[in-house]
Parts: C-alpha cells; structure tokens; sequence
C-alpha cells in the first residue's frame, strides 16, 4: 500500500519535476511494480500539465538570463513562486498526512474502508489543491512575460530534455 500511496503523491508531483529531471527508471524500488503497470496512459495525461510548467517562475527565473528577464518581472516571478511554494508545500503536508492515516488504517485485518477512502479523497483534493498552486503559479508566470519570452520559452520547452540539461552543447560536445 505504501508503494501505491507514494506513486500517486509522485504523479502529483510529476509535472513541476518532469521539466527538471532526468527520466526515472521504470521499475519502483517498492512492489517491483511498473509505471506502466500501475498508470496506463499516465504520461499523456501529464504532458499538458508538463508543458504548461515551463512557465513555473522557478524554471523561467533559472533561464532569466536568457530570456533578458527585467528586474520588475525578476520581482514579480519571484513573488509568484515564494507564495506558490508556500501554498503547495502546505497543501502536500496535510495530503502527507491523510496518506499517512490511510496506510494505518490499512494495517487492520479488516480495515475500514469509509475511514480509508476518508482519508484518500482527502489526500486526494490536497495533492490537488498542491498541484493547482504551482500551475495557477505557471499561467500568472507566463502572463509576466512579453510575447517574445514566451515564444522563447516555448521552443525551450519543445527541446528534447537531454538537451535542456547539458547533453549537447552548440558544436556537439558534451555539456558540463
């Protein structure tokens, strides 16, 4: 339970990392279960979600350099992502504990299953509220843009992501 418990709070999580991180293995430490297995479908599911997080204010002010971000939009990028963050990290701590209540009640022989779906569709709406704060956080971001930035950020988006993360560099070297 605990491994199904920790796949959807990762889901949730997925489209504010997915344009930072490197792809994740397939397989889950726990449960041996695959994502595939678990999830059909999910990525298309979250490439919307994904695309739409190039605008998060963290991913734009790590790239304000290149895109000439001024200091006003510097300003209020950063306002965005402070009360963003603050939203969504409140929001994934309460869902933490109602999945943490749920995997106890779980535990039982025969658990409660009003106490366990209680505590799911809590989690469930507070990895929901989570994920809103940060995609509320991205459409205010790409608003702060011109039109210029967002027509850069979106060919910044449609690189393949090894190249956003310093595979190659402009001659073909790699990167870092």
């Amino acid at each position: 339970m605990k491994a199904m418990a920790w796949l959807v709070v990762l889901a949730g999580a997925a489209a504010p990392l997915a344009a930072q991180q490197h792809p994740a293995p397939r397989g889950m430490a726990q449960g041996g279960m695959m994502h595939g297995d678990m999830m059909p479908g999910m990525d298309s599911m979250l490439a919307p979600m994904m695309r739409a997080m190039a605008y998060a204010p963290q991913h734009l002010l790590r790239q304000k350099d290149a895109l000439h971000l001024t200091s006003d939009q510097v300003t209020q990028l950063t306002s965005l992502g402070d009360a963003a963050k603050t939203a969504h990290d409140a929001a994934a701590q309460q869902a933490q504990m109602h999945l943490g209540e749920m995997e106890q009640v779980m535990q039982a022989a025969a658990p409660d299953t009003a106490a366990v779906k209680h505590h799911f569709e809590a989690a469930h709406r507070l990895m929901g509220e989570a994920m809103w704060a940060m995609m509320a956080a991205a459409a205010q971001g790409r608003a702060v843009l011109t039109d210029a930035q967002r027509t850069q950020v979106d060919a910044m988006a449609k690189r393949p992501m090894w190249m956003r993360h310093g595979g190659m560099g402009q001659h073909g070297e790699a990167g870092h």
